[in-house]
């Protein structure tokens, strides 16, 4: 699970549908941020424009079935 320091630095939505997508293996990922694998709650930090670890990036039982992403921070940049 994502642990956070201080909540000042986040900021509450409901309204992205950025949060709603799953992806593969090898997907390219749409928005920069963490996300944790659906199955074993692994999480990594995904970067806009480049794609989501391959599927032998770690091993699922059976019960966990197949490796897939889901966002669960958003990375927002700002404007330079």
């Amino acid at each position: 699970m994502a642990v956070y320091r201080d909540l000042d630095m986040l900021e509450h939505t409901l309204n992205s549908e950025a949060f709603d997508a799953e992806y593969d293996p090898d997907d390219g990922v749409d928005h920069s941020g963490i996300y944790r694998c659906i199955g074993c709650g692994r999480e990594i930090v995904a970067e806009e424009a480049r794609k989501f670890p391959p599927q032998n990036h770690h091993v699922h039982t059976v019960r966990q079935g197949r490796v897939r992403w889901k966002m669960i921070v958003y990375a927002v940049h700002a404007p330079q």
